[in-house]
C-alpha cells in the first residue's frame, strides 16, 4: 500500500518537499493542503510586483518554464494532489488525520495520513492601535493583497502611502509606491534605525540617506499610535510626533509564526511560538515534520536557535523534510541569517551577526570598517563600496559582514562567500586569504572581501587604533567633547582645503599622504589626533609611521570619508 504523505500549506517549504518527496517515492500519495486559492507563489516577490518590475502575479506562480503553478499543474506534472481553499481545523496525531474544511462550502472530511509535514507558514503582526481594520490598511501576506494594493494604485486612488516599519519588506514597498508610481511616501519606524538588528547604525544610515535622496521620508524613532479614517477609509496616521497624510497604510512591522494547529495537537513550541524541530525537520512527533516560517533553526554563529522567515531557507528546509519523509537521512545544519535587498539603484546586504547582537551574545566583538572601490580603480566603472567585518578578538572567528554599494552583484558576491566561509566558522586569517575571480571590470587586484580582512587583522593584533564612525560624528557636531582631539586630513590639499577653512588650523590639520615623514614635526605633540582619508588604507600607514616617531596618541577612521559622504551630515562644506 502507497504511504500517504500529507503536507499543510503550500507557498514554499510545503510544495518544495512535496515535490521532493515525489521524486523520491513515486508511488507515495503526496497531498498538499492550503487554505488560499492561490499558493506555490514566491512571496519574496510582492514588492517587485507591485512596483511593476514584475508585471503580472501570474509570473510569482510560474516555474522558470512559464507554466502556472495551479492544481492541475500539480497533479499533471508532479502526481500531487492540492486541496486549495481548504482550511486545515486540527490533527489527531493517534488516529493519524487532519481533519479540514472546504472555506467556500463549509463541507469538512478527514484526510488519512502515514507521514504529515506543517508548513504554515507565518502571519503579519497587526498593531494593536486605533484604526487598523479601516478600509485602506494592508499587510503584505498574500498574494491577494498584493493585488488589490496594486490594483488601486494604477487606478489613481493612492497618492500617498504610509509604510509601518522600516525592515525590509517595509523598506521594499516604500520603494514599490515611489519609484514606478511616484506616490509620496512615508516610513515610520519605532527604532531608531532602519534594518534594525539586522546591520549597525552606519549601514543603516547610509541606507536611509539614500532613501531620503530619493524623496522617501523617513522618520525613525518613532511608533505608530493612532490610523486616522473617514467614512471607513484611510486618510492618515499619527505618531507621537506628527500627523502623516496617506491615502493607503501598510503595515510592515514584521511577522510571527502561525503554529496554532501545531499547539493545538500538543506539538514541542519555542517561548516565541515556533515549531521545534531536529535537523531532520523533525518535531516532537517522529511523524510529523515541519519547516519554513513556522519553524526556527540553529544560528550558526551565536549556537541558539532563531526565527528566519526567508523564502531561500523554507526551500532548503522543505528539501530536508522531502528527503527524510522519503526514508533518506538529511539535515539542515542551520542558517547565518544571510539577507540582501535593494532600494533604488543600490543595494545593503549582511551576513552573520551584527555588532550589537554580537555583543549582546557575550562575544568579544569589534568591527572593522573599510570603503574601497569596486573594481580596479582605473576602469570606467569604478565606484565606491562599504564593508564591515564583525570579529571576536578572542578566537578571531569572523562573526558577521556587511556591504552597501551600487546595484549589482558586486556585495552580492562577497555576502555570499562570507556567508559561506562564516557557516564554517573562518576566522580572519581564513578571510584574507580566500581567493576570489579577479579581473579588473569585476574587482580590484585586492578584493574588497581581503581588504576588509586586513584591516580586521591589523585591529586584532593591536596594529591598528580606530574611533567609531558614532564618536567621531559626535565630536563634529561639539568640539568640546574631546577638546584635546583635532583632525588631520592626509587627502590632497583641494580637498581638505575646504574643512580648514570652515573649521580653522586649530582644529583641522590638513597635511597631505605623501608630505607627512617630511613635515610630521609640524604637529602637535599635546592633542589626539584624528587621522582622516577616503577609505581609511592610507590613514594607517601614516598611523604607523607616527607611532614610529613617537606620536602615538593618533585613532583612525575607519571607512574615511567614503562612509561619511553616503551617511551624510550638515557640516560637509558644501
Amino acid at each position: 500500500m502507497s504511504t500517504k504523505i500529507v503536507i499543510i500549506g503550500g507557498v514554499a517549504a510545503g510544495p518544495k518537499a512535496a515535490c521532493r518527496v515525489k521524486r523520491l517515492m513515486q508511488d507515495a500519495e503526496v497531498t498538499i493542503i492550503d487554505q488560499d486559492t492561490l499558493f506555490s507563489y514566491g512571496g519574496c516577490g510582492i514588492p517587485y510586483y507591485v512596483s511593476g518590475d514584475v508585471s503580472d502575479e501570474a509570473e510569482l506562480r510560474s516555474t522558470s518554464f512559464h507554466m502556472v503553478r495551479n492544481e492541475d499543474f500539480f497533479e499533471h506534472a508532479k502526481g500531487i494532489i492540492v486541496k486549495s481553499g481548504t482550511k486545515a481545523v486540527s490533527i489527531d496525531r493517534n488516529k493519524k488525520l487532519v481533519k479540514v474544511e472546504n472555506v467556500a462550502t463549509g463541507v469538512k472530511e478527514n484526510i488519512q495520513y502515514d507521514i504529515l509535514m506543517i508548513a504554515t507558514g507565518s502571519r503579519p503582526f497587526i498593531l494593536p492601535i486605533p484604526g487598523a481594520d479601516l478600509d485602506g490598511v494592508f499587510t503584505i501576506s498574500d498574494l491577494h493583497k498584493a493585488i488589490e494594493i496594486k490594483d488601486r494604485i494604477a487606478k489613481g486612488k493612492v497618492d500617498k502611502a504610509v509604510v509601518i516599519g522600516g525592515g525590509a519588506i517595509g523598506l521594499e514597498m516604500a520603494e514599490a509606491f515611489k519609484d514606478l508610481w511616484g506616490v509620496e511616501t512615508s516610513v515610520v519606524e519605532f527604532m531608531p534605525q532602519v534594518l534594525p538588528r539586522i546591520v549597525d547604525k552606519p549601514f543603516a544610515s547610509m541606507l536611509t540617506k539614500h532613501l531620503r535622496d530619493n524623496d522617501v521620508s523617513i522618520f525613525l524613532g518613532e511608533g505608530a499610535t493612532e490610523i486616522l479614517g473617514k467614512d471607513g477609509k484611510v486618510t492618515g496616521l499619527r505618531t507621537a510626533n506628527r500627523t502623516i497624510e496617506a491615502d493607503i497604510v501598510i503595515m510592515a512591522a514584521g511577522v510571527r509564526p502561525r503554529t496554532e494547529i501545531a499547539v493545538d495537537a500538543g506539538l514541542q513550541t519555542s517561548p516565541m511560538g515556533a515549531i521545534v524541530v531536529n535537523e531532520r525537520m523533525q518535531t516532537s512527533d517522529p511523524s510529523i515534520y515541519a519547516a519554513g516560517d513556522c519553524v526556527e533553526v540553529m544560528h550558526l554563529v551565536s549556537g541558539k536557535k532563531f526565527y528566519a522567515p526567508l523564502g531561500s531557507l523554507a526551500n532548503k528546509e522543505g528539501r530536508v523534510a522531502g528527503d527524510n519523509m522519503a526514508g533518506i537521512p538529511s539535515t539542515f545544519k542551520g542558517a547565518v541569517g544571510s539577507f540582501i535587498m535593494k532600494a533604488f539603484d543600490v543595494c545593503i546586504g549582511a551576513t552573520g551577526l551584527s555588532l550589537d547582537v554580537a555583543i549582546a551574545e557575550g562575544f568579544d566583538a569589534d568591527v572593522a570598517l573599510t570603503a574601497p572601490s569596486d573594481r580596479a580603480h582605473f576602469f570606467p566603472t569604478e565606484s565606491v563600496v562599504c564593508f564591515q567585518m564583525v570579529f571576536d578578538r578572542r578566537t578571531r572567528k569572523v562573526l558577521g559582514v556587511q556591504g552597501f554599494g551600487p546595484m549589482g552583484d558586486g556585495i552580492s558576491a562577497r555576502i555570499d562567500a562570507a556567508a559561506a566561509y562564516i557557516s564554517m566558522g573562518a576566522t580572519i586569517d581564513d578571510f584574507g586569504t580566500l581567493e576570489m575571480a579577479y579581473a579588473p571590470p569585476f574587482s580590484a587586484a585586492i578584493d574588497s572581501i581581503n581588504a576588509i580582512a586586513y584591516v580586521a587583522d591589523n585591529l586584532c593584533d593591536g596594529r591598528l587604533r580606530t574611533t567609531t564612525i558614532d564618536s567621531f560624528l559626535e565630536w563634529m557636531d561639539d568640539f568640546s567633547t574631546e577638546p584635546n582631539c583635532v583632525a588631520l586630513d592626509i587627502r590632497h590639499p583641494q580637498e581638505a582645503k575646504p574643512f580648514v577653512e570652515k573649521f580653522g588650523k586649530n582644529t583641522w590639520i590638513a597635511i597631505s599622504y605623501n608630505e607627512i615623514r617630511r613635515r610630521y614635526k609640524e604637529l602637535p605633540t599635546g592633542k589626539k589626533l584624528i587621522i582622516l582619508c577616503d577609505a581609511g588604507t592610507r590613514s594607517f600607514e601614516i598611523q604607523s609611521f607616527l607611532d614610529s616617531v613617537d606620536l602615538n596618541n593618533s585613532l583612525v577612521l575607519g571607512g574615511g570619508f567614503n562612509m561619511i559622504r553616503k551617511i551624510g551630515v550638515d557640516w560637509y562644506p558644501k
